[in-house]
């Protein structure tokens, strides 16, 4: 079998680094080398090889089931889809309102038209404009990113009703990402008096501190998530259909949570110092999969 992390021989000592092909003692839990594999075989303690024709026996038959194997492949990681808790929402909202129409005006003529008629409420299509915000951060993001990142959509949290939008897993760390889908001028304000410093974030005109302060739990959640990784875990805020200043546009920092959107987001992830290997990205973004199942 290929060895998936290194190892020693248990016979000679020999060092095996991950891929090398060696024999597994799943009872032991030892590995040995293939030239002491061949050494310690019985048609080989003679110092003949094996004859054409001659079938294994005993020992050998343990080795060729053990280094014949073909490599297994890894199961299939689940990413998620963006979106997908927010539309399953609106969708409910939705089919309780028709519901309700239904009982009064029924399901004929009348209760279509009552239907096409009667709007849902913004509590309703709040659920369904935030699905397709978080569709666009995830669009942009692996547009951008490409076989740089694993990204990771709509995780649950478990013991909690939350869910995160994004994670990101990149040499430049771990990602948490919060799409927002709205309108209006995004700026940071200081609301403070002469003596103290109170900063803020408005979009459109409007106080959306409490979106920067959400996500101080799901920084805690991730951080338990990764148990003994020791990885930087980064907080941003993207935001879909917003509007930013038309010179000198530039992503800012409130309380450590990065305030931008998805197209100047992708840059930051993408340009940060690498503290993740590369061979490490797939494994830490599965570890985190099976903590954080998608919804």
């Amino acid at each position: 079998m290929a060895l998936r992390r290194d190892d020693a021989c248990s016979v000679c000592g020999a060092a095996l680094v991950a891929g090398t092909r060696a024999q597994w003692d799943s009872e032991a839990r030892t590995v040995t080398c293939l030239p002491c594999v061949d050494k310690s075989s019985p048609g080989s303690l003679a110092g003949r090889p094996t004859q054409p024709g001659e079938r294994a026996s005993g020992a050998d038959t343990d080795i060729v089931a053990e280094v014949g194997m073909p490599n297994e492949a890894p199961p299939p990681l689940d990413i998620g889809s963006p979106g997908a808790s927010a539309r399953r929402e609106f969708e409910r909202r939705k089919a309780k309102k028709d519901a309700r129409i239904e009982q009064t005006w029924g399901t004929g003529r009348l209760g279509r038209i009552a239907k096409a008629l009667s709007d849902d409420p913004q509590s309703t299509t709040a659920w369904a404009k935030g699905a397709v915000g978080e569709e666009k951060v995830a669009q942009v993001l692996q547009e951008q990113l490409g076989d740089r990142a694993v990204l990771l959509h709509d995780r649950k949290v478990r013991g909690t009703s939350g869910n995160i939008d994004h994670l990101v897993i990149a040499a430049s760390g771990v990602w948490i990402v919060d799409a927002k889908r709205y309108k209006g001028k995004v700026e940071k304000r200081d609301v403070g008096g002469w003596f103290k410093s109170d900063v803020r974030l408005y979009v459109g005109g409007r106080d959306r501190t409490k979106s920067v302060t959400g996500l101080e739990w799901q920084h805690d959640a991730v951080r338990s998530a990764l148990g003994d990784e020791s990885v930087p875990v980064h907080r941003a805020l993207s935001f879909v259909g917003a509007e930013w200043p038309l010179f000198f546009a530039r992503p800012f920092q409130l309380d450590g949570v990065w305030i931008s959107w998805p197209k100047k987001l992708a840059e930051l992830i993408g340009r940060g110092d690498a503290v993740i290997a590369d061979d490490d990205i797939e494994r830490i973004a599965r570890h985190l999969a099976e903590r954080m199942p998608a919804n």
